[in-house]
């Protein structure tokens, strides 16, 4: 994946910062096309390419609660790779099927993705998804409206929490991490935001009581 000059990696003060002044936050996260073993080898095999598949988004308010105030969710077809693998699906739960009958084109899911953000102080994701973004969004044409270094990253805030040993702070995975119950639908776009905002509410939580 590029790189995107810039990175913007957030921690609890900057959380705490923000919940004091206001505002909403919105966190994303993607689902994409995937292969075994493709991750571990970066997507170099022949023909693989991390298309974006989902989109999940939600809104979070900048207060102690951090309530969810609203939800994005679309589906996107893949170009490269059309018909999307047994292992994607087994994963993801998402069907060639579901793609037939609800999704849109990368750029089309992506404009409603950028409009659904537009009111956030600030959009987050957990791990450099901005990169990958922003590879799609070249290999279909589509300009790339954010200022870099404006998308923050939650991964390293969640690995100094819980580590990284056995993908603990992998999205669907930080609830548990931190002894705490999942919400299902993980490997969703929706599931694991919300699996995220979890996390995020018990570390300011915790926080806040020091």
């Amino acid at each position: 994946m590029n790189n995107i000059e810039g990175e913007n990696n957030i921690d609890i003060e900057w959380l705490q910062s923000t919940v004091a002044t206001g505002g909403r936050l919105a966190v994303f996260d993607l689902e994409y096309t995937t292969w075994e073993g493709a991750a571990a080898r970066h997507w170099s095999g022949p023909g693989e390419y991390y298309e974006v598949v989902q989109f999940g988004v939600i809104i979070l308010e900048l207060e102690p609660n951090l309530t969810e105030v609203s939800s994005f969710e679309v589906l996107t077809r893949p170009e490269f790779n059309p018909v999307l693998s047994e292992y994607f699906t087994e994963l993801t739960g998402i069907t060639n099927a579901d793609l037939d009958t609800g999704a849109v084109s990368f750029a089309a899911g992506f404009d409603q993705f950028v409009r659904f953000c537009g009111g956030a102080n600030q959009v987050v994701s957990n791990g450099r998804d901005d990169c990958l973004l922003h590879d799609n969004c070249t290999w279909r044409g589509v300009d790339w409206p954010f200022d870099a270094g404006s998308i923050g990253d939650l991964r390293p805030m969640f690995e100094k929490r819980v580590g990284t040993a056995n993908n603990a702070a992998w999205s669907s995975n930080m609830p548990e991490s931190l002894g705490l119950p999942a919400p299902g639908g993980a490997h969703t776009g929706l599931g694991d935001v919300r699996a995220i905002a979890i996390a995020l509410r018990t570390m300011l939580r915790e926080s806040l009581a020091d």
